[in-house]
């Protein structure tokens, strides 16, 4: 009886801990001068994923949510203070790039505390104090800008204990003076200045071909159900180019994001659909059900994807092995170089995040 007692306690706990969130919002400066920060941010974004994917709680993997807003576009209306949502919270990482690389910049009035109470107010910001709740501002332009105080979004963000870390554009004298520096320490927050229109550096690594290869079979294990399947399984393919397009480090980096569970497809793909409900892939009918998989019965339906899932598991296992390998050889690189290392968008937001995590009890 103690034993079942005690197993049940570490069910929950577990269960508890595996809840644990990080949210993470971003909000950019779309206005004319601001091509280089969303090509650092496309550079990054993958970067800045895994990152997040290695926080842990307690050994328990988290749940990461990632919400983005652009502002100072003139192609979104004066009456909405040039502010735009682009995603709510999301788990979806594929809809994440898609609204990344579909950002386009238009000249246009930048009003920094009014999207960041934009924010605070409009997306569902976790009750729980212990889940770390973050957001980063990007921009060149005064932070004092627009109807709303620094002052009153920092309050804002105090009562959801969420922190607002700012990211100046250009000298970091110029964003002091511009009130960047005070609108991160008003909100708890980290400031940083970064060159945006620096290209980022990148260390291409012999394990880069074998990750893309392993990708390559990775995606053959990605089922779609339902209406939506040919839609997000193209998705998926989708951004898959738009890192290729990047560069390879990027490429990989996504691939690599793409091997952990926070990359989790469950409203389109068989095997992440049974993961969050066994009995999802077995109540669809024959029309809804992949190619591959109709006209199979409940048991053929069950052993098809314990096939599928163990087959994911193992290319997963073995991507993991090879990013061991990749960060030695990029740390060893880096260890190399006598550049002062400098922040751009993605090591800003690594590093703000990794310390804020530690500071709230994540691994």
């Amino acid at each position: 009886m103690k034993s079942t007692i005690l197993a049940l306690i570490v069910i929950f706990t577990t269960s508890i801990h595996a809840q644990r969130k990080v949210q993470l919002v971003i909000l950019f400066d779309t206005s004319n001068s601001m091509d280089g920060l969303l090509n650092q941010a496309k550079a990054r974004i993958w970067e800045i994923v895994n990152e997040a994917s290695t926080i842990t709680y307690q050994g328990a993997p988290i749940q990461l949510e990632i919400a983005m807003y652009d502002y100072g576009n003139t192609t979104i209306p004066a009456s909405k203070n040039y502010i735009r949502k682009q995603l709510d919270f999301s788990t979806d990482l594929d809809l994440v790039s898609a609204k990344l690389f579909g950002l386009r910049t238009s000249g246009g009035d930048e009003f920094c505390p009014a999207v960041i109470e934009a924010s605070l107010k409009e997306l569902n910001w976790s009750a729980n104090d212990q889940d770390l709740k973050l957001i980063y501002i990007a921009g060149n332009e005064s932070f004092k800008q627009g109807p709303v105080a620094p002052s009153v979004a920092c309050e804002f963000a105090a009562e959801k204990k969420v922190l607002v870390s700012t990211i100046f554009c250009g000298d970091r004298t110029q964003g002091i003076n511009l009130g960047w520096k005070a609108g991160a320490e008003c909100a708890s927050g980290d400031f940083f200045n970064i060159n945006s229109n620096e290209v980022v550096q990148q260390i291409d690594t012999p394990y880069d071909d074998l990750i893309i290869e392993q990708n390559q079979k990775l995606n053959a294990t990605y089922l779609g159900f339902g209406e939506v399947a040919i839609a997000s399984k193209n998705m998926q393919i989708t951004q898959d180019a738009n890192a290729w397009g990047v560069s390879k480090s990027v490429e990989t980096e996504r691939y690599l994001v793409k091997s952990k569970s926070s990359y989790k497809n469950e409203k389109w793909d068989v095997v992440d659909a049974n993961k969050a409900d066994s009995t999802k892939i077995l109540n669809l009918s024959d029309e809804e059900l992949p190619d591959e998989m109709k006209g199979m019965d409940s048991e053929e339906r069950k052993v098809f994807i314990a096939q599928k899932t163990e087959e994911r598991s193992a290319i997963q296992n073995e991507m993991a092995r090879l990013e061991g390998l990749r960060r030695t050889y990029i740390e060893q690189e880096k260890a190399k170089s006598s550049d002062v290392k400098k922040d751009d968008f993605g090591s800003a937001v690594t590093s703000s995040m990794r310390k804020n995590a530690k500071a709230l009890g994540f691994d």
